[in-house]
C-alpha cells in the first residue's frame, strides 16, 4: 500500500528560524490524520510543505507515493486544500454554486467551459455537506459555519485523493462542526485521505485515525488514545493539561484555546 504521507527528517526554516525540525512520520492511504499543537508550532507550515508550497532545507517529503520536491504540480492536482479562515468578500455578488464550481476549474481543458459533469460533481459535493438547497443562494447570506461547509464542498468538488484542512472547525457552530466531521469521516471511508489541523482535540477523538502532536518537532504520533497522555501534552503545550477518561472516551480540559 502506498503511503498517504511519508516524511523523513523534514526541516523547514524561515529567515534562519526553524519552523519544523526533523519531522518524521508515516501514514498509510487512506487515513484521517489530525494535527494539534500551540500557536507557532508549524502546523500550517506542515500543510504547505505537503503541498510543495514550501521547500524544506532538509529531509524527504512523499505525498500519495510522490516525491513532492520533484512532483509538486501533480501533488497539487491530486490534493484539495481548505486554508485557515478563508473569507470571500461579501460585496462580491457570488452565489454558492459559483464558489463550489471553482473546484472544478482545474479539471476543465483549456478553451472549454464547465460542462454538465462539472455541475453534477459540484452539486454532489454540496450535498455531502448538507447544503444542496442553497445552490442558488448568495454566499454572503450564509452563516459562518455554512460558508465553511461550502468551502469544503469546493475542495471536494475537485475530486481529490487527499484533502488538507487548516482549522476547519474554528468559529463554526455546533451543527456545522458535526456535519463537517461526519463529511470528513465519510470522505476517508470513500478512499480519500484527510489531514486536518485543529486546536480542539475533543470533537475529533472518535473520528480521526491518527493524531500528530507537533511543536516544531514531533512530540507524539499514533492512535489518538495513545497520544493523549499527561507527559506528552505537557511537552506539547508547556503546561499541565487535565485529561478525563470515561470508558473509551477521552476529554482534554485546558488545552490550547486556539492553536
Amino acid at each position: 500500500m502506498k503511503p498517504l504521507i511519508d516524511l523523513e527528517n523534514v526541516t523547514v526554516a524561515y529567515d534562519n528560524r526553524i519552523a519544523l525540525e526533523k519531522v518524521t512520520f508515516r501514514v498509510e492511504e487512506p487515513s484521517f490524520l489530525t494535527v494539534i499543537g500551540p500557536n507557532g508550532a508549524g502546523k500550517t507550515t506542515l500543510l504547505r510543505t505537503l503541498l510543495g508550497l514550501i521547500r524544506p532545507i532538509e529531509g524527504r517529503v512523499v505525498v500519495l507515493g510522490l516525491d513532492v520536491l520533484k512532483n509538486w504540480r501533480k501533488v497539487r492536482r491530486l490534493a484539495g486544500y481548505v486554508p485557515q479562515r478563508e473569507r470571500i468578500d461579501p460585496s462580491i455578488p457570488v452565489l454558492v454554486r459559483d464558489v463550489v464550481l471553482m473546484g472544478r476549474v482545474p479539471k476543465v481543458n483549456p478553451g472549454f467551459g464547465l460542462g454538465r459533469e462539472d455541475y453534477e460533481k459540484a452539486r454532489e459535493a454540496l450535498r455531502k455537506v448538507n447544503l444542496e438547497e442553497y445552490w442558488d443562494w448568495p454566499f454572503s447570506h450564509l452563516s459562518g459555519g455554512q460558508q465553511q461547509r461550502v468551502l469544503i464542498a469546493r475542495a471536494l468538488a475537485s475530486e481529490p485523493r487527499l484533502l488538507l484542512l487548516d482549522e476547519p472547525l474554528s468559529g463554526v457552530d455546533a451543527a456545522s462542526q458535526e456535519i463537517i466531521l461526519k463529511t470528513l469521516k465519510e470522505t476517508v471511508d470513500e478512499g480519500v485521505g484527510v489531514v486536518m489541523v485543529t486546536h480542539d482535540i475533543n470533537p475529533i477523538m472518535e473520528v480521526t485515525d491518527y493524531l500528530l502532536l507537533l511543536n516544531r518537532k514531533v512530540i507524539g504520533f499514533g492512535k489518538p488514545l495513545e497520544q493523549i497522555e499527561p507527559d506528552k501534552l505537557y511537552s506539547l503545550y508547556g503546561r499541565k493539561v487535565e485529561i478525563v477518561r470515561i470508558g473509551e472516551t477521552c476529554y482534554v480540559i485546558g488545552g490550547d484555546a486556539h492553536a
